[in-house]
């Protein structure tokens, strides 16, 4: 008789338990999946809504918690419950470590404990969490979120910061060969890609792989809704100056977070900065007619330096001297065996920006943008230099957003070492590699 009753007490425990897993399932769906039931216009009361159901099932779950609060199950899941908004709680935390304490098997629970310690600031404990959940069971979550914590943690050097970077990176594909229709794991590679990009030598296969990863996490409707997908993928698009896609994603990720500062002053700076651009060149920098003239008239060959030597090596590889091309006719993309001569007419610091930009004007007064990556801080050009680009990358960029359009074209130059300026090459110390943020 008493082994029927325990065992239909444990039977009561298990409904119990049942309804308590559907509930907390209940709460992440209506987060996960808050815009397919509200407009992006409702998006700054995401998190208060998701909140106050928060505190609902709470409720629900205190109703039960005299008699299961010794059961790891139910811990599991008012950690679960109290993890849902982006903030650290210490009773989710105790909640989850209690859980662990009683079933060290409980993969799930270590998960969202290692969440609790990142979103708390403890990035070894965190590492240590996801470690201990896949010494018990190989799960795309402990790999992806081991992936993220492995680029955050403090390194003594650069080369121990690129091994963690190409671990990252290892641990993120391996989340998604277990589930290839993971949004938030394509998107986490995507990151993973981004770090490589630029912290061991901007591969641009890499940057590739990036944008591919974070093609594949927009197609999916949970990780889609996610600002910092946009927000990423945009620093990436900017990099890559595709300059519409980066505006599209930065307004993208400021409607889905309108309480996030950074994607609306991002947008706001890149649209300020084509708006600069464009006007400078239209004007040649405002440099004035008769000084434009003089500026030009002592414009030669001589400005070519090592490139006119016949061992001169291109940065395609190429051997040979350059023959100097009017602007007028480089054509899109690479031009091989060619150089862009001309004079500066003005210049942008690369402060906020990607790149340092100035403008370039050749002898038969036609102006373009040249736009030079991975400079030093105290790198640059003025007004009046003679500057050759040897074989130029040509882009032509027609932009248009929130009803304004923008169309120039430019020069992509990825390093100051690549530029001759007033007949010198230019040293070693002027170039440093960019670095992109992302969340």
């Amino acid at each position: 008789m008493a082994e029927k009753e325990e065992s239909s007490g444990a039977g009561e425990a298990k409904t119990e338990l049942q309804i308590i897993k559907e509930l907390v399932d209940e709460l992440h769906n209506f987060r996960d999946c808050y815009f397919e039931t509200h407009g992006v216009e409702e998006a700054g009361r995401r998190d208060g809504d998701v909140k106050q159901k928060m505190e609902e099932t709470l409720m629900r779950l205190e109703e039960k918690e005299d008699i299961l609060k010794h059961n790891a199950e139910f811990l599991l899941q008012k950690g679960r419950c109290l993890n849902v908004t982006p903030d650290f709680s210490a009773a989710a935390e105790e909640c989850l470590s209690r859980a662990v304490k009683l079933d060290p098997c409980l993969v799930e629970a270590w998960n969202i404990l290692g969440d609790q310690y990142w979103k708390k600031g403890d990035l070894v404990a965190s590492k240590n969490c996801f470690t201990g959940a896949l010494q018990h069971e190989k799960n795309k979550v402990s790999l992806r979120n081991l992936s993220m914590v492995l680029r955050q943690l403090p390194t003594p050097n650069k080369d121990q910061h690129g091994k963690h970077v190409l671990e990252s990176v290892d641990l993120a594909r391996e989340a998604v060969q277990l589930d290839p229709g993971d949004g938030t794991s394509w998107c986490i590679l995507g990151n993973a890609y981004l770090s490589l990009f630029f912290n061991c030598g901007q591969n641009p296969q890499f940057s590739q792989q990036a944008l591919s990863a974070y093609a594949k996490s927009a197609a999916d409707k949970i990780a889609s809704s996610m600002p910092d997908l946009h927000f990423n993928r945009a620093n990436l698009f900017y990099y890559e100056e595709m300059f519409g896609c980066a505006l599209e994603g930065y307004s993208r990720a400021a409607a889905l977070d309108p309480n996030w500062e950074e994607p609306l002053e991002k947008e706001k700076q890149l649209l300020e900065y084509l708006e600069k651009v464009t006007e400078l060149i239209q004007n040649k920098g405002k440099v004035k007619t008769r000084r434009l003239k003089t500026m030009l008239s002592n414009l030669n060959t001589s400005a070519l330096g090592p490139c006119s030597s016949p061992q001169f090596r291109a940065p395609s590889g190429r051997v040979g001297s350059l023959e100097p091309r009017p602007l007028s006719s480089l054509t899109h993309g690479h031009n091989g065996g060619v150089a862009a001569l001309g004079k500066v007419v003005f210049s942008l610091a690369s402060q906020g920006r990607m790149a340092f930009t100035f403008g370039m004007v050749d002898s038969e007064e036609t102006c373009l943008v040249v736009m030079v990556y991975n400079t030093a801080d105290n790198w640059g050009v003025l007004i009046g230099d003679s500057v050759v680009v040897p074989e130029p990358n040509v882009k032509r960029h027609s932009i248009t957003h929130k009803d304004k359009s923008y169309d120039f074209k430019s020069i992509r130059v990825d390093s100051p070492l690549l530029l001759i300026v007033n007949g010198k090459l230019q040293n070693a110390q002027s170039q440093i590699p960019v670095s992109v943020s992302y969340h």
